[in-house]
């Protein structure tokens, strides 16, 4: 268990000890049974606590979005890429990072204490088990079977019970999880005593006080765990004498028995540990006074009750279990200050979730190594979590490849794509991967390996039929099979809409297809269709609503911002497969610090470049704009063309 795991225990387990409490205190004038079983449930929840912590996903707040402002001002940036092959990145691999070694710190100090504190509380139980069983062994066996018979019937015990006679002195007690033993002094084998330990029986007990004593050692640094051991043996004791009273004993002679064998016998602390003990000094005036009290409430639990407890408890405390990552995880732009610790930290906690956050954050900060070992981590805990063959982990393999492709390891992406393709067999999430790995095969020339890749990504996922087909049309054209290549265009253009960005990069590679071939004609019908649809996407891309603190270069006084730097976007390789070129329009928010915030895509081209121009155009660089001398945010609208060399 790692400290980030202890300390989100410790909270919540505190946190359920104290709702406990509280609602025992509100349960004053029910019967000790219930308040019993408020603490019983208390406790089974802090066991599950942790397997819930590790196996439920964390909750999530969306994050707001930031409103823009559209305006008029137009930087025109151009993007000349060369088509020439980019060397795959050295050194990369795609397996987990390994984590830093280990810092023997205060952190490592409290959880050696709290091992040791708990190691120490299981010995005791142990021990404690062993000396039980050897009083069982030697015990005989109790004298008075009848009388035993007859009590256990009139508490409603069916399955038979190993009572015993123990040596003069002993506390009596119930142990025994599947084999109940009752064990009862010689010198103390009154009709009272036998009863309130078969109402133990009768309870279950015993599961119950291993259930609590196995949260206290979980939580035996923690005083309000003692508070609630405490309450919940006073509690249980005072349930098992309702049902000796309810059984026909009277107050009067109950409470006489129970203080004779108070002041008779020895104390049982160690026994106490792994049996259910039937007398305690330090309670018995409160359970004398209850006893006596003519006006209190002795309804039993019943087994309704208890199930009706464990599932609420089950359900009050799977969002707090749930709330575990929520302190840990870094935001959108934000990385752990020590992402070793993060990483080590994250895989002990089996929180593949909180691990691709961070990655994401470090995509958008471009620190790629960071976000390669970041989402590598993250790929490793989801084959623990989910399996090697899962669609959860091919998911993550694609994340890998996606950054394999930021970092321009072209191999590494194949690699990664072709095991995310593989896993994912026919399901549509297969898709992306495989038209990576088929515009791979045409750059390398393998043109009946990119159309199987593409046939594959069709069948997989029927949605993406133009897309597909587009991607066959481009292969068939590099084999020269223009027929063919012409048709299967058309085809594409049949199955997407014709105002979507799919829909314009086909008609622009068609286009161009048309025009090299010479049918300028049909190839200047394409062209207008293309500008008809992106007027129409333009006019469908409209900004969010205003926010007051954003201008317009329009606005009386404001200055528009300079460019000053500059970043080319790079081409992907499915566009360069594709050969695609043209004109990307975004708009952007160019803040009163001269970076852009807020880019969206007002007019497309498609096959990844989008994206590609917007991370460019997020790295630039500008003299702001200025209103009456101040630097102030406005818009911008920023063209980026495409242009293979």
């Amino acid at each position: 268990m790692s400290f980030a795991l202890f300390v989100g225990f410790a909270l919540k387990s505190t946190v359920v000890l104290a709702a406990a409490w509280l609602l025992t205190l509100a349960l004053h004038r029910r019967s000790a049974a219930a308040r019993h079983l408020v603490w019983t449930a208390a406790a089974a929840a802090i066991l599950v606590l942790p397997l819930l912590s590790i196996t439920l996903p964390s909750l999530r707040v969306p994050a707001a979005a930031i409103d823009t402002v559209a305006a008029p001002l137009v930087v025109t940036g151009s993007a000349a890429t060369s088509a020439a092959r980019r060397p795959p990145a050295r050194g990369a691999s795609d397996g987990a990072p390994q984590p830093s070694r280990a810092v023997i710190d205060w952190r490592s100090a409290i959880l050696l204490l709290w091992a040791l504190g708990a190691v120490a509380l299981l010995v005791q139980a142990v021990i404690a088990s062993i000396a039980v069983f050897r009083l069982r062994r030697a015990a005989p066996a109790f004298p008075d079977r009848a009388l035993a018979a007859e009590l256990a019937q009139r508490l409603g015990i069916e399955s038979p019970i190993d009572i015993r006679e123990a040596p003069p002195g002993t506390m009596p007690m119930t142990s025994g999880l599947f084999r109940p033993l009752v064990l009862i002094p010689s010198d103390a084998s009154y009709k009272e005593v036998l009863l309130h330990e078969l109402a133990h029986v009768r309870r279950a007990d015993v599961a119950q006080h291993l259930i609590a004593r196995a949260a206290l050692i979980l939580c035996w640094w923690n005083p309000l765990a003692w508070k609630a051991w405490r309450e919940f043996v006073k509690e249980r004791e005072r349930a098992a004498d309702d049902l000796v009273l309810g059984a026909g004993v009277a107050a009067s002679d109950y409470a006489g028995r129970l203080l004779e064998v108070a002041r008779g016998m020895r104390t049982a602390r160690l026994s106490a540990c792994a049996a259910v003990t039937m007398a305690r000094r330090s309670q018995l005036e409160g359970r004398l006074l209850a006893i006596l009290d003519t006006a209190a409430n002795r309804r039993a639990a019943t087994r309704a009750s208890a199930i009706a407890a464990g599932v609420l408890a089950l359900i009050a405390v799977a969002p707090l279990a749930a709330v575990r990552a929520q302190s840990g995880l870094p935001s959108e732009d934000v990385l752990p200050p020590d992402v070793d610790t993060f990483i080590r930290t994250a895989t002990e906690q089996m929180d593949a979730a909180g691990l691709e956050k961070a990655a994401h954050a470090a995509v958008n900060l471009r620190k790629y190594d960071t976000a390669q070992r970041l989402m590598a981590a993250a790929a490793d805990v989801q084959r623990q979590v989910s399996g090697p063959q899962s669609a959860d982990y091919a998911m993550d393999l694609m994340r890998l490849a996606r950054l394999a492709e930021k970092q321009h390891d072209i191999t590494k992406a194949v690699n990664l794509y072709s095991r995310a393709a593989n896993l994912l067999g026919n399901q549509p999430q297969a898709a992306p991967a495989l038209f990576y790995l088929g515009a791979n095969a045409l750059n390398n020339k393998d043109y009946e390996g990119a159309i199987a890749d593409f046939e594959q990504a069709r069948n997989a996922d029927p949605a993406q039929s133009g897309l597909a087909l587009m991607w066959m049309a481009v292969a068939r054209q590099r084999q020269g099979m223009n027929e063919e290549a012409a048709g299967l265009y058309r085809d594409a253009l049949a199955h997407q809409s014709p105002e979507s960005r799919d829909a314009v990069t086909t008609m622009t590679l068609f286009a161009d297809f048309l025009k090299y071939h010479g049918n300028s004609e049909q190839a200047a019908e394409l062209a207008n269709r293309i500008a008809a649809a992106r007027k129409s996407m333009q006019e469908q891309s409209n900004p969010l609503p205003a926010r007051g603190d954003v201008y317009t270069v329009h606005t009386p006084g404001v200055q528009r911002p300079k460019l000053i730097d500059k970043t080319d976007p790079q081409y992907t390789e499915e566009a360069r497969a594709a050969k695609l070129q043209g004109t990307e329009v975004l708009n952007v928010v160019v803040g009163a610090d001269g970076l852009v915030h807020d880019a969206h895509v007002i007019s497309g081209i498609g096959l990844g470049l989008d994206e590609n121009g917007i991370d460019a155009v997020s790295q630039w660089r500008f003299l702001p704009a200025t209103k009456d001398g101040q630097p102030v945010p406005v818009t911008a609208t920023i063209e980026i063309n495409f242009r293979l060399m």
